[in-house]
């Protein structure tokens, strides 16, 4: 049931449930269309659709498009075809023979699979650029008063009604699939109910993206983290085979994060947590690695100012990273540890962590990991030292997509167009303007690319964006809805909302 408008099933009147493929003009008539996110838009977009995609049981032939696999076995093709099959991929190569299947026509977009966001907090969407000058914690200097800890988490967040989690969670959701970004691991540090916890996971759901539900803290007196984990899991993931997952949060600055940890192996759940020198892990971290807690279920974020003894244990666990590289540079986590987790080995993923602070837009996030990298490898060759290997766009890529799906688990499942793997692929427009003409596809994507030049968005074989239109949501209706979110949010935390504060 949807939480906006109680509807049990598609109905036009519904934001969430806009089914664009039966309004409208039939699929194949021609059709313009400029409003971005407008239903007429999107109605008009589906005209557009060619004749036989979205009907059950007919395959998908992608066809002519520049093949970015990010499988070596695959290959990639300067002109190949990718063929969808009941939402999985079934076929990619140079030129296959789909029979009958409906064909869109992928000539000059890049044909790659989505990027993978390791580590967002979507549950302060409503909050976005609030936070643009400030830093992670209160460390007594002048330009802490604007802090993460007191400002988001300690003050707005207490103030969360379930209404507001779920259109947070729904809007955020979307907008990341309007950018290309077909799969997330939510940190929802919000769950101050089980009436937050549910209407977080609906908001993932309603959303139709691939999500990885990380169940993180809540406070105040109803707060049932982590116990109900087991309720949760039971009620929302019992299934394998969905598009949704789950992920146990288990911060170590918090006391009682043994039970986090004990109930995220008991459920055979990966168990994530933010790790930052700034808060004084260092110690437990290490205590924790010794004893050999460490596995290759945990996701470390940020890992930043941790010892020599602490990166070890992480890497012999064959633990995983994730970093988010712009907001580490900017609210003084310390410096992102790019060149550490590089050198050890280990699994490397990319997330964009809080939009009160920073875009999570995922090309900002390639471009900030590869930049970061060689000014630090290329410091060292212009000052005659040995350097580390320079990092390439293709590295990067990787990061974005396949890093990110063996971290959570769903190396199986997408992060690559192989075959047999789950369908959740984008196109790229290469003959935009700050495109054409295209000389290199991983270099086009990771140095030259944004998100407007997301054209096109499959996930696990359906369209959710198509020729640059979002599809299926009412976007006026939910904006509003955020809006109106943010309004009490503010009014609530006692904070003014100033359009020039610093």
């Amino acid at each position: 049931m949807c939480r906006l408008c109680n509807a049990t099933t598609p109905d036009q009147s519904c934001p969430v449930q806009h089914d664009f493929l039966t309004a409208g003009a039939a699929p194949g008539a021609a059709g313009t269309f400029a409003a971005t996110g407008t239903l007429a838009a999107q109605d008009a977009a589906a005209s557009t659709i060619p004749q036989g995609v979205g009907v059950e049981g007919r395959r998908i032939l992608l066809k002519g498009g520049i093949v970015l696999s990010m499988d070596d076995a695959v290959g990639n093709f300067a002109v190949g075809d990718v063929l969808i099959d009941g939402g999985r991929i079934a076929e990619v190569g140079a030129n296959i023979d789909a029979g009958d299947a409906a064909v869109i026509d992928a000539k000059g977009k890049i044909v790659m699979p989505g990027f993978i966001d390791t580590h967002h907090h979507q549950f302060e969407t409503a909050l976005r650029g609030q936070l643009a000058n400030g830093i992670l914690i209160n460390d007594g200097r002048p330009s802490s008063v604007h802090n993460y800890y007191e400002t988001i988490l300690q003050t707005f967040s207490m103030v969360y009604r379930p209404e507001d989690v779920y259109i947070n969670e729904l809007f955020g959701s979307i907008a990341q699939l309007d950018a290309g970004v077909t799969t997330v691991m939510d940190v929802s540090q919000i769950h101050h109910s089980p009436e937050h916890s549910d209407a977080a996971i609906e908001g993932l759901r309603d959303a139709g993206r691939r999500s990885v539900f990380g169940y993180f803290e809540g406070w105040g007196d109803r707060a049932q983290y982590p116990q109900d984990a087991k309720r949760i899991k039971e009620q929302y993931f019992s299934s394998g085979d969905q598009l949704m997952t789950m992920v146990m949060g288990g911060e170590i600055y918090l006391p009682g994060h043994e039970a986090a940890w004990a109930t995220g192996r008991e459920l055979d759940l990966p168990i994530a947590l933010h790790v930052v020198g700034t808060f004084g892990m260092q110690g437990t971290f290490d205590e924790l690695g010794a004893s050999g807690k460490f596995g290759p279920d945990n996701i470390f974020i940020h890992m930043t100012g941790m010892s020599e003894n602490g990166w070890k244990y992480a890497a012999d666990a064959g633990a995983h990273v994730s970093l988010s590289v712009p907001i580490e540079m900017h609210m003084r986590h310390g410096e992102p540890p790019i060149q550490k987790a590089i050198d050890l080995g280990m699994g490397l993923s990319l997330s964009t962590d809080v939009e009160c602070t920073m875009t999570a837009d995922f090309f900002t996030q390639m471009r900030s990991l590869l930049t970061l990298q060689r000014m630090n490898a290329n410091g060292k060759a212009l000052a005659g030292e040995d350097y580390p290997e320079l990092l390439t766009t293709l590295d990067a890529l990787r990061a974005a997509t396949m890093g990110g799906a063996e971290g959570l688990r769903l190396g199986g499942r997408t992060g690559s167009l192989t075959p047999g793997k789950d369908a959740d692929i984008i196109l790229l427009d290469a003959e935009a303007i700050n495109v054409a003409p295209l000389n290199n596809a991983p270099g086009a994507v990771v140095t030259l690319m944004e998100r407007g030049n997301v054209d096109t968005v499959f996930v696990a074989g359906q369209i959710k964006k198509w020729k640059g239109q979002l599809m299926g949501f009412d976007l006026a209706r939910l904006t509003s809805e955020l809006e109106k979110s943010r309004d009490y949010l503010f009014e609530a935390a006692g904070i003014e909302r100033d359009l020039f504060a610093i």
